[in-house]
C-alpha cells in the first residue's frame, strides 16, 4: 500500500489559454487551472497538460458474487473481482461510498497494480471477470480501458457499475470491451440529478442507449429515496422510457434507501412504497423488477 498516486497522462482533455485545460471526458467540461483538479478530483492540470493520479492505484479489490453488482441475468452464481479507484464527477448527498469516492487520492491508501497485473490477480483467483464498481471508473476510464483489453484477451469479462455521465467520444473508446453493465437511474427529473447529484439526466440516459447500441448487457437501478424521487407517476415515466427505448426485458433493480452521507435526515424507503414502485413498472411492461436492500 502507498499513498504516493502514479500521474498517468490523460486521453480526454484539450489545452486552453495559458496553462489552463479543460477536460473532456465527462459532461462537466470542467476548465482546470494548473494544480487544480476537476470535480472528480482525480484528473489534474499538471503544468498545462492534464494527468490522472490514479491510473494503476486502485483503493479497493474485493471478490463478489456478480449478483451484488447488481446483475441477476448476467453469469448468474459466479464471482468478479471488484476494483475501484478513488473519484466521482456526482455529488450525491446520499453516498454510501463517500470515503473514497468524494475523496482526493492523497487521502485513501493504494495498491500498485497495473493492467498486467490486475488480469493475473483476476486469474490466480480463478474469477471469470472484472468490476469496476464502488465508485465511479469512468472517471479513471483509461485504466479501465487498458484493463479491460487485456481483461478480453485473456478471456475475461468486464462489468461497470457505473452512473453513466461521460461523453459518448470516451464512452465509445470502452465498449468494445464490456460486456456489461449496471446503470445507476438515479431519477427521470433533471431537476433532481441537479439537486441531488450536481449533474444531468441526458447524459445518462445517452450512455444507457449507446450500450444497448452495441450489445453490452443492460440492468438498472433506481435508489429510491423518500421524499425526493419516490413520486410513482416519474417512476411510470422512466419505465415507459425503457420500453420505448427496447429495454423492457432489461432487469430493473428498486433498491431501498438507508440514511447515509449528507441525507441522515430521511428514513429508510418504506417497503410499500418499493411495491408500488414494481408494480407501475410491471404495468408498463419491465420484464423483470426486482427489489434490493430489502
Amino acid at each position: 500500500m502507498t499513498d504516493v498516486a502514479q500521474q498517468k497522462a490523460c486521453r480526454y482533455y484539450v489545452k486552453l489559454d495559458g496553462e489552463k485545460v479543460e477536460c473532456q471526458l465527462c459532461p462537466h467540461h470542467c476548465h482546470i487551472d494548473d494544480g487544480k483538479t476537476g470535480v472528480c478530483r482525480s484528473r489534474r492540470n499538471q503544468g498545462g497538460a492534464l494527468v490522472s493520479e490514479v491510473y494503476a492505484k486502485p483503493c479497493a479489490l474485493a471478490i463478489d458474487p456478480v449478483e451484488k453488482k447488481p446483475l441477476y441475468h448476467f453469469h448468474p452464481g459466479t464471482q468478479c473481482l471488484s476494483i475501484a479507484c478513488t473519484g466521482c464527477n456526482f455529488r450525491c448527498q446520499n453516498c454510501q461510498n463517500h470515503d473514497i469516492s468524494q475523496v482526493y487520492p492523497s487521502e485513501v491508501d493504494h495498491y500498485d497494480l497495473t493492467p498486467e497485473a490486475l488480469v493475473a490477480l483476476c486469474q490466480k483467483h480463478r474469477c471469470p471477470g472484472i468490476a469496476y464498481t464502488y465508485t465511479e471508473p469512468l472517471t479513471y476510464l483509461e485504466y479501465v480501458t487498458d484493463c479491460a483489453r487485456m481483461a478480453h484477451e485473456a478471456g475475461l469479462w468486464n462489468i461497470l457499475v457505473t452512473a453513466g455521465y461521460v461523453c459518448q467520444e470516451p464512452l465509445a473508446d470502452l465498449l468494445p470491451y464490456l460486456d456489461a453493465a449496471n446503470i445507476d437511474l438515479k431519477s427521470f427529473s433533471d431537476t433532481i440529478y441537479q439537486r441531488v447529484s450536481g449533474g444531468h439526466l441526458q447524459p445518462v440516459l445517452d450512455t444507457i442507449l449507446a450500450m444497448r447500441n452495441v450489445g453490452v448487457w443492460i440492468e438498472l437501478t433506481n435508489l429510491i429515496i423518500p421524499t425526493v424521487n419516490d413520486d410513482l407517476q416519474m417512476i411510470r415515466s422512466m419505465c415507459r422510457w425503457m420500453v420505448e427505448n427496447g429495454l423492457a426485458e432489461a432487469p430493473l433493480h428498486f433498491s431501498r434507501f438507508f440514511p447515509r452521507y449528507r441525507m441522515q435526515h430521511l428514513p429508510p424507503t418504506p417497503l410499500h412504497t418499493l411495491e408500488a414502485a414494481q408494480r407501475v413498472a410491471k404495468e408498463e411492461g419491465i420484464v423483470h423488477v426486482y427489489l434490493g436492500n430489502v
